[in-house]
């Protein structure tokens, strides 16, 4: 009987941690947006000025960052190029980045910039874009190796929203919420 009740509360344990870790992951299924319209395209969107609004939370939901990103995209056979210059009402980051996206022959694509470990992945799900790419993530003193699981959705042709999701041994550290806005 005693045996029982240790197996009973050790299950009991394990459920509760895998609940709890479940409920810290976020999950996005592409397929769920390939109907929907309008959809997005990368090189469209990003062709010329963009202007970004944006805040990173912590696992708590703290704002760890606030900042304002300039975007000027420019399409060069099939490469579409990105210079991002940021700007940080709150916390520190990157003041710029260099992407280059290619678009493959099977319509995904494969982006890279200075500090993203190894390719960038993209693929296009109707209204949906995601991107995935790992990075060493500068925070004070240290560096951590996370991944980046990055969704854009289009409101239309020149309104976009990003969502983040910063994860560390699968887990959701922190999200990153950010607004696009193409430029006239």
């Amino acid at each position: 009987m005693r045996l029982f009740k240790k197996i009973a509360v050790s299950a009991l344990g394990a459920g509760l941690f895998l609940g709890a870790l479940t409920g810290c992951s976020v999950s996005v299924d592409g397929n769920d947006y390939k109907a929907v319209s309008p959809v997005f395209d990368i090189e469209q969107f990003f062709d010329g000025d963009v202007k970004a609004w944006g805040i990173v939370q912590n696992r708590s939901g703290e704002v760890v960052q606030r900042f304002t990103v300039d975007i000027n995209g420019r399409i060069d056979g099939d490469t579409l190029t990105l210079d991002e210059t940021f700007i940080y009402g709150v916390g520190e980051g990157p003041t710029s980045r260099t992407w280059t996206i290619v678009k493959q022959a099977d319509n995904s694509y494969i982006g890279r910039a200075s500090d993203i470990e190894g390719p960038a992945k993209g693929t296009a799900f109707g209204n949906a874009f995601n991107f995935h790419y790992e990075m060493d993530l500068p925070v004070d003193d240290t560096t951590y190796s996370v991944t980046f699981d990055d969704w854009f959705w289009a409101f239309d042709d020149s309104t976009m929203m990003n969502r983040s999701y910063i994860r560390k041994f699968g887990i959701v550290m922190a999200e990153v919420t950010i607004f696009m806005q193409k430029q006239p």
